[in-house]
């Protein structure tokens, strides 16, 4: 069993992150591992106004909030 590729930023108690777990969950978007990037500032600055962030550490790309189920979906068959 290999590791999740995918990661997606958040924040605790973050509205939109908790919208966008509900839109990855109805995209079918496979096991991937949740960051929170609060105490990190490194994230922080990386990722601090554009969290929800759902990146694929294969090739780096990185799908930002806003986004439905769709757009999910064509990014992850990219």
């Amino acid at each position: 069993m290999t590791a999740p590729t995918l990661i997606l930023y958040q924040r605790d108690d973050c509205h939109l992150c908790d919208l966008a777990l509900d839109v990855l969950a109805n995209a079918g978007v496979p096991a991937f591992d949740s960051v929170f990037i609060d105490e990190d500032p490194a994230l922080e600055d990386r990722y601090g106004m554009r969290v929800p962030v759902l990146r694929d550490d294969r090739d780096g790309r990185e799908l930002d909030w806003p986004f439905d189920a769709d757009a999910a979906r064509r990014w992850l068959h990219r």
